[in-house]
């Protein structure tokens, strides 16, 4: 990731949590995200199979309620921070047997943003006064969203 990606990574983590990260953290967060994107696809796939198609269309994504309004979170953040072009970059595309049409793969990188505001404000939650989160923290993090997505 470039100078420039980390220095918005670090704004939007103090901005969204008050939580300084480093490039550990980002290590973990990009590893987090990316397999949780993998995860949704999956599952994403799997309903476009369930429906006869061979693209996997933007109707077919698994997206919740509390993933949505943290994907319109994101958008109010990325119009201040620009993190959404890096976001691009960083979010991989796993194999899949179907393919993804043109508007699904374009908001991968919106879902992995969204995934990244409930990141940060699930450190929040779990514990108010974090500044730096320790190994022990991202474990807790990666726990629950295993158990949620």
């Amino acid at each position: 990731m470039s100078v420039m990606g980390v220095t918005k990574f670090e704004r939007f983590f103090r901005s969204t949590a008050g939580a300084d990260v480093d490039n550990q953290d980002l290590k973990r967060y990009s590893e987090l995200v990316n397999r949780k994107i993998r995860d949704l696809l999956v599952r994403d796939e799997a309903i476009a199979k369930a429906n006869d198609r061979e693209i996997i269309q933007p109707h077919d994504l698994a997206i919740t309620k509390g993933l949505q309004e943290c994907i319109q979170a994101f958008a109010i953040f990325d119009g201040e921070i620009e993190l959404k072009a890096t976001l691009e970059h960083i979010t991989s595309r796993p194999p899949l047997d179907l393919a993804m049409s043109v508007e699904t793969e374009s908001s991968l990188a919106t879902i992995a943003g969204g995934l990244s505001v409930a990141l940060a404000r699930g450190f929040r939650i779990t514990d108010p006064t974090m500044k730096n989160p320790c190994a022990d923290d991202w474990e807790r993090a990666i726990q629950i969203f295993n158990l949620l997505l």
